[in-house]
Order: C-alpha cells, then sequence, then structure tokens
C-alpha cells in the first residue's frame, strides 16, 4: 500500500475514538452519528480531512433517514473537492439517497439546489479547467454556497490551490506566470509570494520554472528489438519476393 493510499484509509490525524467507528460494525450504529458529525466539523475548523469517517455519515443517512442534514452533506462534499484527483466526491455522490428528503426540516432543503453546481465545480477540477472553476466559484449564482459554507471551511481556497499545484506540477516543467496566475486565481505579489512559498522560480520574461519530479521529467525511452539471423532472413526473403 503506497504511502497516499494509507493516509486516505487512516489519515495520521484521526482520534482513536473515530478509528473504532469507522473500522468496525460500530460505524452503522445511529446512534453515533453525532459523534462523526462533530468530527466533520472538527476537519472544517483544522484543515484536516477524513474521507472514509465523512463516508460513514452519508452511508448511516441511507440507512436512517430521520438523520438527514443537508448542510452536513454539503460539507461533506465541499471537503472532498479539496482531494482532487482522488474519487472522494464521486463515492460521496453514489451514497447521496435517492429518495426524496423528509419533509420535517425546519429550514428549506439547500442541497437541491447547490448540488448541480458542487457537480459542476468538481468537473471542472477534474478537467484541469481551473479558470472556469474560479469564474463559477466566484459567481453570483454561488453565493450561499461561499456565503454559507466555504467561508467555514477553514484554506479552502488554498487547499483547491493544491489541486491546482498538483496537476501543474505534473503537467509542465516551465510555465507562464499569468497562465498560472489565472489557474491559481492569485496576481501580483500574492501570486509572486505564492511561487515563493512553493520554491518555484521565476525568471525575468514571467516564466516560472516548475522543478523536476518523477511526473513532469521527460525520460527518453529506447526500443530495442531482438531479431536473430533466420528471422532478419526471412524479412529480407519477403521483401526480395515483393520486388
Amino acid at each position: 500500500m503506497s504511502s497516499a493510499t494509507a493516509d486516505w484509509v487512516t489519515p495520521p490525524t484521526r482520534p482513536e475514538l473515530i478509528e473504532n467507528l469507522v473500522s468496525g460494525v460500530d460505524r452503522y450504529n445511529p446512534s453515533n452519528v453525532g459523534i462523526l458529525e462533530d468530527y466533520l466539523y472538527h476537519q472544517i475548523r483544522s484543515q484536516e480531512y477524513d474521507c472514509l469517517a465523512n463516508l460513514a455519515i452519508l452511508k448511516l443517512y441511507q440507512f436512517n433517514q430521520d438523520l438527514y442534514n443537508p448542510d452536513v452533506i454539503i460539507n461533506i462534499l465541499v471537503k472532498a473537492l479539496t482531494s482532487v484527483p482522488f474519487p472522494d466526491f464521486n463515492l460521496s455522490i453514489a451514497l447521496l439517497d435517492d429518495r426524496a428528503p423528509p419533509t420535517n426540516l425546519d429550514e428549506p432543503d439547500p442541497l437541491p439546489a447547490l448540488l448541480p453546481h458542487l457537480v459542476s465545480l468538481h468537473s471542472l477540477l477534474q478537467q484541469c479547467r481551473f479558470p472556469a472553476f474560479w469564474a463559477l466559484y466566484r459567481s453570483d449564482e454561488l453565493e450561499s454556497l461561499r456565503d454559507n459554507y466555504t467561508v467555514e471551511v477553514v484554506g479552502f481556497e488554498d487547499s483547491i490551490r493544491e489541486v491546482v499545484v498538483r496537476s501543474v506540477k505534473a503537467a509542465f516543467q516551465r510555465i507562464g506566470k499569468q497562465r498560472l496566475g489565472t489557474y491559481l486565481s492569485l496576481s501580483d505579489s500574492g501570486l509572486d509570494e505564492y511561487i515563493s512559498k512553493l520554491g518555484w522560480t521565476q525568471d525575468a520574461t514571467g516564466v516560472v520554472e516548475i522543478p523536476p519530479n518523477p511526473d513532469n521529467k521527460i525520460v527518453s525511452t529506447v526500443v530495442q528489438e531482438n531479431i536473430n539471423l533466420p528471422q532478419l532472413s526471412k524479412v529480407i526473403s519477403h521483401v526480395i519476393q515483393a520486388a
């Protein structure tokens, strides 16, 4: 199991109580949903992330419709956006119940209106259409998402920028500073500071150098075919006959 996979299955910040819930049959006990929801809000406040614990909440909602809390679901999906290109968002969507939500909610359900936009945001990140992501995210349509949800998620925009950086590191050795700025939704001194924080350098022409890594390093491949003399004789014979 790779380090990234191991951290996904068991994040180093996961408390022992949550580990016991997630790893055992107790994750299906509806009386534990409050503990898992509190842990989600701890993740929101601390920039920690635990996909499996959040999926356990959605599974409990599936089995116990009376537990349904649209604000919790939206927060789970918002946190999952920051994990692209990992499949967390799609896993969360797959656990959403197709049944109509309970009618005894104290306030109107915001999920039906926001869900298509969250799916669009995820799709744009997956496609590496970062300027389009920022344009949609900052649009008037998503004012309620920003004002009621992502504003509470500590470091949300920087977590999205980490998604961008992962993609840029894998695809580029050099990239124009202005282009990079549109990907990160940063400009001027804010962009310079961010580039410096990454340890990347830029030249006088505005080109940012991405340090070599296993993903962006171009390695020439030499393909060598071993053909023995009898095989070569057959090839030559066929060529002569065709001529």
